[in-house]
């Protein structure tokens, strides 16, 4: 093959790449927007959903204001396309998937789907937390630190921003075990070694924790010690699930 017709099969390979990616790409997205549209008559239900946790812990009768001219319908479209995004995760994760997969070996596939779904669920299980647990004991110990002379009434927008922030402070927690799997699994890092940074390890999540949450030292201990046993759940799993994905090449070397 001369040097051109390589150039050119290199060109349509690599278009025929961006085709596939921008399809994938536009049936993810249709997915979020079709879910979209079937929440978007419930906004405002869903809306008071994610306020609960708030409402319980305001005074009885007292409620959230907004200060913005179209805040009210904007604030409850922006959550309803959050939990829309949420629903449709497996068609999105599906479509990431069906993109990578021809490209790679048999024990990659082992590998990357294991990672992709478990890191999913974790992620859930981490908002799950946040929205059940950690919210009611955030939100209690403001509302009762506040002086009696200030009349609590969050702003809807702020309180957005402060749910979406929490949700993916605590998502990306619950993924610390598969980062430790992920950096044994490249060999970046070993378990022994991980082990032996386990003190600066419980220090670390005690700063983020401070950094992150109120300060108070119950939402602190909410995310510090999550943090730490997923941590060593990553030590636990990780050597277990290096061994099920080793490359056919690697088990023959260890064999012999």
């Amino acid at each position: 093959m001369s040097e051109s017709q390589h150039n050119d099969a290199g060109t349509e390979t690599f278009i025929s790449h961006l085709v596939e990616l921008r399809n994938r790409i536009m049936k993810a997205s249709i997915a979020v927007i079709v879910v979209f549209l079937c929440l978007m008559p419930f906004a405002g239900h869903i809306y008071d959903m994610l306020a609960q946790p708030m409402m319980l812990a305001l005074p009885a009768g007292s409620k959230m204001i907004a200060t913005g001219v179209i805040t009210p319908f904007l604030i409850p479209v922006k959550v309803t396309l959050l939990v829309a995004f949420l629903i449709a995760l497996p068609v999105v994760l599906y479509q990431a998937w069906a993109f990578v997969a021809p490209g790679l070996y048999e024990h990659e596939k082992k590998l990357v789907a294991p990672l992709v779904v478990s890191s999913s669920i974790l992620f859930l299980i981490g908002v799950a937390f946040c929205y059940f647990f950690v919210f009611g004991v955030i939100f209690k110990f403001i509302n009762e630190f506040a002086p009696k002379s200030i009349a609590v009434a969050p702003d809807i927008e702020s309180y957005f921003g402060f749910v979406l922030t929490m949700f993916i402070a605590f998502g990306v927690t619950f993924e610390v075990p598969i980062v430790v799997i992920v950096l044994v699994r490249m060999g970046l890092v070993t378990v022994e070694k991980l082990k032996e940074l386990r003190p600066y390890v419980i220090v670390g999540a005690f700063i983020i924790a401070a950094v992150v949450t109120p300060p108070d030292i119950m939402s602190q201990l909410l995310l510090a010690v999550p943090l730490c046993l997923l941590f060593e759940i990553g030590l636990l799993v990780a050597p277990v699930f290096a061994r099920a994905t080793r490359a056919p090449e690697e088990a023959a070397e260890e064999a012999t």
